[in-house]
């Protein structure tokens, strides 16, 4: 009887599960809609078969757009002939504004477009901008003649004219089409999970481990096969895989659009509800605020429907922005009081968010100034060195960031499927480790990679001066010194990036709200991109102070590393680094993480 009843038991809660399933698979996701503007429901729409396929787009983008991140500065100085500190300055600025006009275009897609078809326009910039990269590399019109710029006695041209101006709006359509992929892409991707689904909770903090995944794989095949071709098969040859990789990224990315969920396009310009914010603060400056915040003004939630009005809980803190939300004898009998003078409490917690964000994303800036050095110098010092692998096989210096890569693709399945169940049962927190114990651990990373970086400089340049090879022509007389000394730097910082990257990317996209969170996830491209323009700055402010001081007329004056200073750099770097650490360590410990519903239900094992 026991048995039966067990059995009977068993087949009732399987019969329910089955029920549940079934209820859950037909349920409409509030706030998101197909291509064609109806209701999404689950099971039909979005979750994880349609975020591998933006993460497959996301790959092949990757794929095309890293080897020039890593090899453009060869191209500058090889084909271009461009001086060394030129060419790292040409490429800091071109990925600065990679990064930079990602938030523009974020706040353009919300308003009125959308994100997906930001990503379809953004695709074909790309594609556009690599052709013409393409074009110019194969036809010699295009470009100066052949010459080795790092021979003292060679006359080499410069490209100028028609030619430098057809080689940046190539370069600069490349950057507002991968800027729009990255501002876009990302949050769409996020957009097929259900924040208020517990199960699609978990599915979604673990998306952004695959979203670095993907970008691995993708930087993998770039750093590898396109790197080797545009280095022994010619750049004509790598640009052109570059760009039917894109061609790839966009044709996967449109065969789902008609399974996407869409985020409903906001109309609204969240920027300028912040300044609104503002302003409103600013004109009530001497009006006292109430000691209850309930008599701060918001909409009745009654009249409005839940599903179309967000609505914020009242935070104690920036209480200063709270006199944005009194009301005073002229707005009070006012039916649609204007925002400049009166902002609802949801508005002004809104704002409260991104200026709680500020100084996180401000704190990580430096990390990229670290991260452009392993493009620019670290390369360059790669070309110094011996980069044989057997005695027939060379590894390009580019190629050296596939080190990392190679341990992060390993490494992220395991963190993911082990390292965050197994602290999330010590800790108790939904994603493992917080937000921003994952950023601060790639902040320490990022600062003794620079320490590597210095010291193996320090080694590299002794073998030079110890062989008497302090004036050798890079590549054609390479010093005794295998270029996997430069490995370590690599494999510390990449392990900083996993945890930074994704610490970054998941948080400013779950503390951020629904009209938001395009705009805040672009704070990480944001920071990128303010990272490269500092490192221009940068360079350029130590070589003036320093061009009196050294032979060479500055630290990072010149084309001979092995008479420059790039190793003081490091440690300048390595100094600000640490600096930067305990200012983000202020700021981490004041912000307060906003309530979380779902994930408080997981960490309470409801889930």
């Amino acid at each position: 009887m026991e048995e039966e009843s067990l059995e009977v038991k068993n087949e009732t809660s399987f019969n329910s599960t089955l029920k549940t399933m079934s209820m859950e698979k037909g349920k409409v996701v509030e706030g998101k809609v197909d291509w064609r503007g109806r209701p999404v429901r689950k099971g039909e729409h979005g979750g994880v078969s349609s975020s591998l396929l933006v993460l497959a787009a996301f790959m092949f983008e990757n794929m095309a757009s890293l080897a020039l991140a890593v090899n453009l500065v060869t191209y500058f100085t090889e084909v271009m002939h461009m001086d060394v500190a030129d060419a790292s300055n040409a490429l800091t600025n071109y990925m600065g504004t990679n990064y930079m006009v990602s938030v523009a275009i974020a706040v353009f897609a919300d308003i009125f477009i959308g994100r997906y078809k930001s990503v379809i326009i953004s695709a074909c910039i790309e594609f556009m901008g690599l052709l013409l990269l393409t074009l110019q590399a194969h036809f010699p019109k295009l470009k100066p003649p052949p010459c080795n710029i790092f021979d003292t006695t060679a006359h080499c041209l410069k490209v100028d004219g028609g030619n430098a101006v057809f080689l940046y709006i190539s370069l600069y359509l490349v950057a507002i089409g991968s800027a729009g992929i990255k501002a876009s892409l990302p949050v769409h991707s996020a957009d097929q999970f259900d924040e208020k689904d517990p199960q699609e909770a978990r599915q979604m903090s673990s998306f952004f481990n695959w979203l670095l995944l993907s970008v691995c794989l993708g930087g993998a095949i770039s750093l590898t096969f396109v790197v080797w071709v545009q280095n022994e098969k010619g750049w004509d040859r790598g640009f052109g895989i570059s760009t039917g990789a894109m061609l790839i990224a966009l044709v996967v990315f449109l065969a789902g659009v008609p399974k996407y969920r869409m985020a409903i396009i906001q109309g609204t310009n969240a920027l300028l509800e912040i300044i609104q914010v503002c302003v409103a603060a600013f004109r009530n400056w001497n009006l006292d605020l109430p000691e209850d915040p309930t008599e701060l003004y918001e909409i009745d939630r009654m009249k409005e429907s839940l599903e179309e009005v967000e609505f914020l809980p009242h935070r104690d803190k920036f209480r200063l922005l709270d006199k944005a939300a009194i009301q005073t004898s002229s707005t009070t009998h006012t039916t649609s009081p204007s925002p400049w003078k009166l902002c609802r409490v949801t508005q002004v917690e809104k704002a409260k968010t991104i200026l709680g964000m500020i100084p996180i994303f401000c704190s990580t800036i430096i990390m990229s100034t670290c991260l452009a050095q392993l493009q620019t110098f670290s390369i360059q010092q790669g070309t110094t060195m011996d980069t044989r692998i057997t005695h027939k096989f060379h590894i390009p210096p580019a190629s050296l960031p596939i080190i990392p890569i190679s341990f992060m693709i390993i490494l992220i399945p395991l963190y993911d499927r082990l390292f965050v169940p197994f602290a999330r049962r010590i800790t108790g927190h939904f994603t493992g480790i917080t937000h921003f114990q994952r950023i601060g651990v790639g902040l320490v990373l990022s600062c003794i990679s620079m320490a590597t970086a210095a010291v193996v400089e320090v080694k590299r340049k002794n073998v030079a001066r110890s062989h008497g090879m302090l004036d050798a022509l890079p590549v054609l007389q390479p010093l005794p010194i295998t270029v996997f000394w430069l490995s370590f730097q690599y494999f510390i910082f990449g392990i900083a990036d996993m945890f930074t990257y994704v610490g970054l990317l998941e948080f400013f996209y779950s503390e951020a709200p629904n009209a938001l969170k395009s705009i805040s996830t672009s704070f990480l491209w944001c920071s990128m991109s303010l990272g490269y323009f500092l490192s221009t700055i940068l360079v350029q402010i130590v070589n003036a102070a320093t061009k009196n001081h050294t032979k060479s007329g500055g630290w990072l004056a010149g084309n001979n590393l092995n008479r420059n200073h790039v190793n003081l750099f490091y440690w300048l770097l390595c100094i600000l680094s640490f600096i930067n650490f305990l200012n983000y360590l202020f700021w981490a410990s004041w912000y307060k993480y906003k309530p979380q519903a779902v994930h408080d239900e997981v960490e309470n094992g409801e889930v």
